[in-house]
């Protein structure tokens, strides 16, 4: 599984973009969970967020949803702090 996620917007709207495959990693299907978890809750068109908050693209083998603060879930914001920290 390859997950993407790009942040945008922010107070210095500075992009950010790391992506994680999941296939050699031994914790794959803990990924696959959170992962689903977080597409299941977010929306397919970018939401309205407030001023000067992340937006983010999350995608998912070829499957991209929208999401943006403060309007995250629990799973949304556990998948893009660890994508945004582990990825490449």
């Amino acid at each position: 599984m390859r997950i993407q996620v790009r942040r945008t917007g922010g107070f210095a709207g500075i992009e950010r973009h790391a992506e994680v495959d999941t296939s050699q990693r031994p914790d794959a299907p803990e990924w696959r969970s959170l992962a689903e978890k977080a597409l299941a809750a977010s929306q397919g068109t970018p939401p309205a967020g407030v001023p000067d908050g992340f937006h983010y693209e999350i995608t998912v083998d070829g499957h991209t949803v929208h999401a943006a603060d403060p309007r995250l879930t629990d799973d949304q914001r556990e998948l893009i702090t660890r994508v945004l920290k582990e990825g490449a």
